[in-house]
């Protein structure tokens, strides 16, 4: 089955400077960084940015994060970064989620007006009967600057939660990464609930706060305003990354991978182009297949319940020493030790 999606990649130019860029970029001049070194490589000028006329790809907003890394050299600047992403000043899409009357709506909103808001993350969005889980993927390939992009993307949604709320809401974020000495930054900006070598990146709340009322918010200037941001996807002519559309095709055929060829094959291209684009993006096609089996088994787990021979039975797993292998691959894991870690919660 063919893939019937268009997408953006890494090398993509549709990112306004003076939008998520210029955010970063004044966090840099505000702590006396030199305009010229935090551009240097980027092929960008700051001229461009303040006349509204520079348009970034992925690549080149992740070079500025890579130089601002360098430059700041500070424990905090995700953090700070992130406290000034969201709701943003990005035209219709901020001022939708301006007047989201409740975190639900906001959600939705950032997941559909993902490319306006965030192009650099994917969220994904799961719930249970009690909670409300949100899971973060790189959708370009940032690389080593996947840790930066991750920690201003979770302080994003907390700020922005707490001010479009008027209260700090009890989110529980978890990364897969180990513990940073710089723990204080997420224990101050995400709160003392946050954990480590989780299997996944996410944060969980209760289901509860995802429908109680915002106040300030007006109806009527959301649902132009979101009308207004949707005919702006229309006019950039995509909503996601190619990451993601692979992603999600690989997702339709979890039970039975396909292969590098059949994959290439639905997506039109030759198997060499779609390892070279794979390639651009920091990625392998096994990488993904493993990463999408991955965050299946975890979904049947966490959200669904299932036992170790269900979610092996799921997968087309004939034999449950082979699923063990492949899980302790995907996850550095063992099924029954993530089971534990999620009856644990």
């Amino acid at each position: 089955m063919a893939v019937k999606a268009s997408w953006y990649e890494s090398d993509s130019r549709f990112i306004p400077g003076h939008y998520q860029p210029a955010t970063l970029i004044d966090l840099a001049l505000s702590r006396d960084i030199d305009s010229h070194r935090l551009l240097r490589g980027t092929g960008l000028f700051h001229e461009d940015i303040l006349a509204g006329n520079a348009r970034l790809s992925p690549r080149q907003f992740l070079d500025v994060i890579g130089n601002s890394r360098k430059l700041l050299d500070a424990d905090d600047s995700s953090f700070l970064f992130g406290q000034r992403l969201l709701p943003g000043h990005y035209g219709a899409a901020s001022h939708a989620l301006g007047h989201a009357q409740n975190l639900h709506q906001a959600l939705e909103i950032l997941i559909q007006q993902q490319v306006l808001l965030n192009p650099l993350v994917t969220l994904h969005l799961e719930l249970d009967e009690h909670h409300a889980y949100l899971y973060w993927r790189d959708s370009c390939g940032a690389g080593e600057h996947w840790r930066f992009v991750l920690e201003a993307s979770m302080t994003s949604l907390v700020a922005m939660s707490q001010w479009l709320s008027g209260q700090r809401l009890p989110w529980v974020c978890g990364f897969s990464y180990a513990e940073p000495r710089y723990v204080e930054q997420y224990w101050v900006h995400l709160g003392e609930h946050t954990r480590f070598e989780r299997p996944l990146d996410m944060m969980c709340l209760p289901r509860e706060y995802l429908t109680r009322a915002w106040p300030g918010a007006s109806a009527t200037a959301g649902q132009v305003a979101r009308q207004h941001a949707r005919e702006q996807i229309d006019q950039l002519g995509f909503a996601a990354s190619f990451l993601d559309c692979l992603h999600d095709y690989l997702r339709e055929h979890v039970r039975q991978p396909p292969s590098l060829e059949q994959a290439a094959l639905a997506f039109a291209m030759s198997p060499a182009t779609l390892k070279r684009k794979l390639h651009k993006h920091d990625t392998g096609f096994q990488q993904q297949v493993d990463r999408v089996r991955k965050h299946m088994a975890l979904h049947l787990y966490q959200v669904k319940g299932l036992s170790n021979d269900e979610v092996a039975a799921y997968l087309n797993f004939n034999d449950a020493a082979n699923f063990r292998r492949a899980f302790k691959r995907w996850t550095g894991s063992t099924p029954s030790l993530i089971r534990q870690l999620f009856s644990s919660r």
